[in-house]
């Protein structure tokens, strides 16, 4: 689907409600952003939909400012309610032509792939990007598939279509594979999600991926 504007995925940060606890969604998001992060999005399985829907009202007010776009996991109805930048879906979740059609023209299609067949079937006229992954391990999505290795991501990234974004159990030592392997960017959670400094964090992440991309 055609976006208004480049679609900057170097570092796609993934709010999570329980490590957020402490300080918040929206603050989390806030000092993520002014740390680097490139884009935001909302990923609450666990919580009602009102509370998803109020959540993604407030990261909008903090994050126009900044001009970063906030994406919605899942939810095409919340989306909408809140006018939110796009959405993300994953294999079991709407169809992506059918997310595209009900959000309309210039929204953002993310779309999640772990495997090749998967990737063959994107089709580029209606996703703008993909997840691809999970890369490594990770606790912060129970129903994850079993990780593909950055040499997995390196094979799928030969047929991606589209720009991609790694993600899963991705930490600072894990850029300078991730950008040799091809991606346009990674996906973190825990990487900025409940640390004691996640502005600083989220510099350290979005320095090493300027750092290693720049080098490539």
């Amino acid at each position: 689907m055609k976006l208004n504007k480049v679609l900057d995925l170097s570092l796609y940060l993934v709010l999570d409600p329980i490590l957020t606890e402490k300080i918040g969604m929206a603050e989390t998001a806030r000092l993520a952003v002014e740390g680097g992060a490139t884009v935001v999005q909302l990923r609450a399985p666990q919580w009602k939909k009102r509370a998803r829907y109020e959540c993604a009202l407030e990261l909008k007010k903090v994050l126009e400012p900044y001009h970063i776009p906030l994406i919605i996991d899942d939810d095409v109805d919340v989306a909408l309610a809140c006018d939110a930048d796009g959405v993300h879906v994953g294999q079991q979740d709407l169809p992506a032509h059918v997310a595209g059609q009900l959000l309309g023209q210039g929204k953002i299609i993310g779309l999640s792939v772990n495997n090749a067949d998967q990737m063959k079937s994107v089709d580029p006229s209606i996703v703008n990007y993909v997840g691809v992954g999970p890369i490594f391990a990770t606790s912060t999505k129970p129903d994850a598939q079993a990780p593909i290795g950055v040499n997995g991501l390196e094979q799928l990234m030969r047929i991606c279509p589209v720009p991609a974004v790694a993600i899963g159990g991705i930490k600072s030592e894990h850029i300078e594979h991730i950008v040799k392997a091809g991606a346009q960017g990674v996906a973190v959670v825990s990487a900025i999600c409940g640390q004691d400094q996640p502005k600083e964090c989220a510099r350290n992440l979005y320095s090493l991926w300027k750092l290693h991309s720049e080098s490539k």
